[in-house]
């Protein structure tokens, strides 16, 4: 496991057992780095109930069943995007809260004109909280890592952790 993701899973994973509360995960360009972080935490099976790599629209009928009409005058790697997806997480799951990135890691931006480095996190549950990360960067891991850290971060501050 990335040594940068260990303390904020374990710090989350802890909270989310000691209140007896569970979390789905639909993540994009992260590529599955967040639910890692997560279940590499023993006791994972007490607070983290599913999660998918939402990376095509296909995935995200099949994996999230959202058609393209719930999706409709938005685009992916946006707020409102982020948020669906996390909405969709927390009640596809049954789960207290639903956690969702979605961007693009790089080396180059995606279609929709946002440049490498850009993601959207989002968070619902109890409280909803979502938030765009521009890195600057155009190293493809580096990006990963840094937006499974910044959606676990948004977790651990929800999480008053």
């Amino acid at each position: 496991m990335l040594p940068s993701l260990t303390p904020l899973a374990d710090a989350v994973a802890e909270a989310l057992k000691q209140r007896h509360q569970t979390l789905a995960v639909a993540e994009s360009s992260s590529g599955g780095l967040i639910s890692a972080a997560l279940l590499a935490v023993p006791g994972a099976s007490a607070y983290f109930l599913g999660g998918a790599v939402v990376y095509t629209a296909k995935a995200r009928m099949s994996l999230m069943g959202l058609p393209r009409e719930a999706v409709a005058g938005m685009r992916s790697a946006s707020e409102p995007y982020a948020l669906l997806l996390a909405r969709t997480a927390r009640e596809n799951f049954g789960a207290d809260w639903g956690l969702s990135e979605t961007g693009a890691a790089g080396p180059t931006g995606n279609p929709y004109g946002d440049a490498a480095g850009h993601t959207c996190v989002a968070l619902s549950g109890p409280v909803e909280m979502v938030f765009t990360l521009e890195t600057g960067q155009d190293d493809r891991a580096a990006n990963m890592e840094a937006f499974a850290v910044a959606a676990l971060k948004l977790l651990s501050q929800a999480l008053d952790v």
